[in-house]
């Protein structure tokens, strides 16, 4: 619950009331009396209609509804009795009323229904009980009357709207703290205990496993993502990222690609909460290499399924002396050969060297397929085929075709070069 200490003040008004004729004060006056049982009487047929304010279990709620009631007939019949009476003290009262709905997290919706059904109940009482003590109202002064309470209850919910915004915005701010903490505790690695108070007061539950997103901004398409309330927000950040709660669930990869329109993301592997810093270092190396162009996965990125490159590419220097060893052979081929020598090659050693395989995965005709894999032999010789450290030059492959990558438009068709 909030703390009503903290709520910001706003400046006191008055709560006026436009109703003038010749004995209004009199009646005014006669029917304080009455105020206890009309009241009684609105509440129940609040609670007739609206069973949501049944509650049997919490005896304070059925006095705070009464009392509420019989301070709205009371200080309508003072300002009807005395248009200049003060009205401090039940516009403060007004918007407690507003910020303790806010507190409990819910909306207006039921509280406007009740005062309407309270309010109509009202005037039918109070002309009643005019008639019954001797007073002549006219029905222009009914009407006046009536429109006088709308009036009134107008202005009473315009101030309980204002403390429950207000209230509302000042536990928003609240609970923002507490997630950006929560995320700093969660990308610093805390453990399983530390973070379960701060998930406590963040309103978070503490899930099985949570991904970390890596996020960067491109183009002027790039807006604030509308993301579920359980995916913690990490945009304040100079490198902004996301915490996203159990990753692996249904939807969650779906919500991603539809909610991140102008970023450029890379999904970190789902770990165990305290591990959440590795999932976004892992992330944040799989956007790096997106953005250079040497992961052409579209976003966004799942790092895991770039595991070789992302390992190859943190020792560049080691690679590239392995490439310049493993690949000479090719790199002294003609430069409009080298790329479709090298996509053809590594292809060839992921599908056995079958050639009927690798034109489906190629879209080439076979007769390509067999024509490169000569010409792959002449500059490879034996060592084409050698098992031995297979493993070697197909890292060295992937790594110079993600250093070297050509527009799609620039590659081989169907020809037979």
């Amino acid at each position: 619950m909030s703390d009503l200490s903290q709520v910001v003040r706003l400046p006191v008004r008055r709560i006026e009331l436009d109703l003038s004729f010749e004995g209004a004060a009199r009646i005014a006056e006669d029917l304080r009396d009455h105020v206890p049982g009309i009241a009684a009487e609105a509440v129940r047929r609040i609670e007739q209609r609206l069973p949501e304010f049944v509650r049997p279990h919490d005896p304070r709620y059925a006095k705070a509804m009464v009392l509420g009631v019989e301070c709205a007939i009371g200080h309508f019949l003072e300002l009807m009795a005395d248009p200049g009476a003060p009205s401090a003290e039940v516009v403060e009262f007004w918007r407690q009323i507003g910020v303790g709905e806010a507190s409990e997290g819910r909306t207006l919706d039921a509280w406007q229904a009740a005062t309407r059904i309270g309010t109509g109940l009202a005037v039918e009482q109070l002309t009643e009980c005019a008639e019954r003590l001797g007073h002549r109202t006219s029905p222009a002064n009914i009407a006046a009357i009536a429109n006088a309470a709308l009036d009134y209850l107008n202005q009473v919910a315009a101030i309980v709207a204002e403390g429950h915004a207000d209230a509302a915005a000042r536990a928003a701010g609240a609970r923002q703290e507490h997630r950006r903490r929560l995320l700093e505790l969660l990308l610093g690695e805390a453990s399983a205990q530390e973070l379960r108070g701060p998930a406590r007061e963040a309103d978070w539950a503490l899930p099985r496993t949570v991904a970390a997103v890596a996020l960067r901004e491109h183009g002027s398409e790039a807006r604030h993502p509308a993301l579920p309330p359980d995916v913690l927000l990490g945009l304040h950040l100079a490198e902004p990222c996301l915490i996203v709660p159990d990753p692996e669930g249904p939807g969650r990869a779906r919500m991603l690609e539809r909610h991140l329109h102008g970023w450029t993301a890379a999904i970190g592997p789902a770990v165990a909460p305290a591990d959440a810093g590795t999932s976004l270092r892992l992330a944040r190396e799989a956007l790096g290499l997106a953005c250079q162009g040497l992961i052409t996965a579209a976003s966004p990125v799942v790092a895991e399924r770039h595991m070789p490159i992302i390992v190859m590419m943190r020792e560049r220097v080691l690679i590239e002396k392995v490439i310049d060893r493993r690949l000479a052979p090719l790199l002294r081929a003609r430069p409009a050969q080298r790329y479709r020598l090298a996509e053809t090659l590594l292809t060839c050693l992921e599908c056995g060297f079958n050639a009927t395989e690798v034109s489906g995965h190629l879209h080439l005709h076979p007769q390509t397929v067999r024509y490169r894999l000569r010409q792959l032999e002449d500059l490879f010789g034996d060592a084409l085929h050698s098992t031995s450290d297979r493993l070697e030059l197909h890292m060295a492959l992937r790594a110079w075709l993600a250093l070297n990558a050509e527009p799609a438009a620039a590659r081989d068709d169907l020809s037979y070069g």
